[in-house]
């Protein structure tokens, strides 16, 4: 069963937290990290892309920028823009996106859990982006970043979280400049968190990445480290946790993650729709936008028209985890035999476009010309992911997009 447990949060003071709190550090690029700061002295980018203040070309990944993090770290606490609580607890995470909100408890998960496979994941991750957040947190002694994962809904788990909800008011509540609502509760009744930690071991089995798996990975690995390193390891120690915010899976949604290819690996047009006929019912349409409508119907732009893809029985398998993925088909029918894109994760003729975007940015990126074709997909479901996870498989790269991002600096865990 899932070890959730509460810690003792490092937080900012309510008056701060909008200045303070930021996107993620790998949804955006040095330039863009810098833009997002300026002017906002108190921002979390300036540790966790302290790349931002160093010299003009400074590799992001030398000891110049992890120092500069640690320095800024220590000036935040100094400064008293990051402020231990008391005593350990939960926090009650929500955010809202188009009128819908989801409520996520911010617990600390076991490394354990991760080496035993309680903490399910369905990616794969690469060493080297593993290594930078190892790198990252050795110097800070903390996870500076939660990780988003999901669980099975226990109705007593939530019963407690509305009834929080309810009768506390939000210490955090603000709309970032993205538009999507963040609010944030303290657990502060001492029999909630005894009652919240209890339930996680007796009704939740399993935790799942949903994302976060590189922060996931680099974390159990610093666990595993220091314990190595200490003789007098009992297993209590916080390097033994992690933070990470906890969703119900019901309250989940997963929006699609596009493809767009730069050239039709030789082919014409008319030579590119005729070898979609082998897998495809091919619908060109009047459409100004389309969007798929159920499971193994695809929506494809090219040359300035939209196009209904709908997958020809036989070409998938509903009773296969992976092979029922509009992804899998996609790159099994398409990609691999028609456009020659072998390795997602390598080919520099694809890219991949987050569902958030919407799906005018693929139009928009075939119509300025360096796109050939863009397909868009219909979303995964969390009940595919989790049962992709609970089989031991793992998903296509570039399969699920979650919306919104976790805002750093609401909570910081320290080692």
């Amino acid at each position: 069963m899932a070890i959730v447990k509460p810690f003792c949060g490092l937080r900012p003071p309510a008056g701060i937290v909008e200045e303070l709190s930021c996107l993620p550090y790998d949804v955006m690029n040095s330039e863009e990290a810098a833009r997002m700061a300026a002017g906002k002295e108190r921002s979390l980018l300036r540790i966790t892309r302290a790349e931002i203040e160093c010299p003009p070309g400074t590799d992001i990944h030398s000891e110049t920028v992890y120092l500069k993090a640690v320095e800024n770290f220590a000036a935040f606490r100094d400064q008293g823009w990051l402020v231990p609580d008391p005593e350990p607890r939960y926090y009650i995470y929500a955010q809202t996106m188009e009128g819908r909100t989801q409520y996520g408890l911010v617990g600390c998960a076991a490394c354990s859990d991760y080496e035993e496979g309680v903490i399910k994941k369905h990616e794969l991750t690469r060493p080297d982006k593993e290594e930078d957040r190892m790198v990252l947190t050795r110097y800070l002694n903390a996870n500076i970043e939660p990780v988003f994962f999901s669980y099975k809904a226990v109705p007593e788990i939530d019963a407690i979280v509305e009834r929080i909800v309810r009768e506390q008011p939000a210490e955090y509540d603000f709309v970032a400049e993205d538009g999507f609502g963040h609010q944030f509760w303290p657990v502060l009744s001492q029999e909630d968190n005894i009652r919240l930690e209890q339930l996680f071991v007796e009704k939740v089995p399993y935790t799942y990445v949903a994302d976060g798996h590189h922060r996931t990975a680099a974390a159990a690995r610093i666990g595993a480290e220091r314990r190595a390193r200490n003789p007098l390891h009992s297993g209590q120690e916080e390097y033994n946790f992690f933070m990470a915010v906890h969703f119900p899976d019901n309250q989940l949604k997963i929006l699609d993650y596009n493809r767009v290819v730069r050239d039709l690996h030789g082919l014409s047009d008319e030579e590119f729709l005729e070898a979609l006929a082998g897998g495809f019912r091919v619908e060109a349409t009047d459409a100004s936008e389309l969007r798929p409508s159920r499971l193994h119907e695809f929506s494809m732009y090219l040359s300035g028209k939209w196009y209904r893809l709908s997958a020809l029985e036989g070409t998938y398998d509903d009773n296969d985890p992976i092979g029922v993925l509009d992804v899998t088909i996609l790159s099994r029918q398409i990609l691999e035999p028609v456009l020659g894109i072998k390795d997602l994760r390598t080919s520099t003729r694809i890219d991949f476009i987050g569902g958030i975007r919407g799906l005018g940015e693929l139009k928009k990126r075939v119509d300025a010309g360096d796109i050939k074709v863009a397909f868009a997909l219909y979303p995964v479901s969390m009940d595919q992911l989790i049962r992709i996870a609970d089989s031991g498989h793992i998903m296509p790269p570039k399969t699920t997009w979650f919306e919104p991002k976790l805002r750093s600096g609401l909570v910081i865990h320290a080692l």
